[in-house]
């Protein structure tokens, strides 16, 4: 099986933010931390102009997006009730965005609508990248079984501040010091240093 070498670009690379939503707030571990971290990285895309798309778990009986996430600009916010955010209005908007190779996907839960909106990226020959320190389930067992499948699959396990670094890839970016403002502080440990 060949090597995924996971090099991130802007014009080649969509965020997608996974049922961040409000009544999954006391029973998602580390809540808190993921919805910080999430925070960043839509403030990341906004700099560097990357398309995002959002979608709500059947957002009638589950609520809308947490209020912490900014959704200003955001691409596309869909209701689902299909775990994978792989619909036919994702779909739609990615082939308005011309040379997406790569979706960086964080949210909920870890071992469902990551792990199955994942799958069917890559079945569709999209690179994906998920964001390890933004995504968690009720289970930490399920989370940390799901982020270890999805890596035998050819997924790419990695963190924010990799995901926002690897994207601008140079100091002399001009977009460089907003992004080092973002990252200053170090991100929340979101539960996986219990891991090590």
């Amino acid at each position: 099986m060949l090597t995924t070498l996971g090099n991130l670009t802007p014009a080649s690379t969509v965020f997608f933010c996974c049922d961040m939503q409000e009544r999954f707030r006391p029973a998602i571990k580390y809540f808190g931390d993921i919805i910080s971290v999430g925070q960043r990285l839509l403030q990341g895309a906004r700099i560097l102009g990357i398309p995002v798309i959002v979608t709500e778990q059947y957002p009638k009986g589950l609520g809308s997006t947490v209020q912490e996430l900014d959704l200003t600009g955001v691409k596309l916010v869909v209701p689902k009730t299909k775990f994978s955010m792989v619909l036919p209005e994702v779909e739609a908007a990615l082939a308005e965005i011309p040379g997406v190779r790569s979706v960086v996907l964080f949210g909920v839960e870890t071992h469902v609508c990551i792990q199955q909106t994942a799958l069917d990226l890559i079945g569709r020959g999209v690179e994906v990248h998920i964001v390890a320190d933004a995504s968690s389930s009720r289970s930490m067992m399920d989370r940390m079984f799901a982020l270890e499948r999805l890596a035998r699959n050819g997924i790419i396990i990695t963190t924010s501040e990799a995901v926002l670094l690897q994207l601008v890839a140079d100091k002399d970016h001009p977009k460089f010091k907003e992004i080092q403002n973002l990252i200053k502080a170090s991100a929340p440990e979101s539960g996986l240093l219990s891991k090590v």
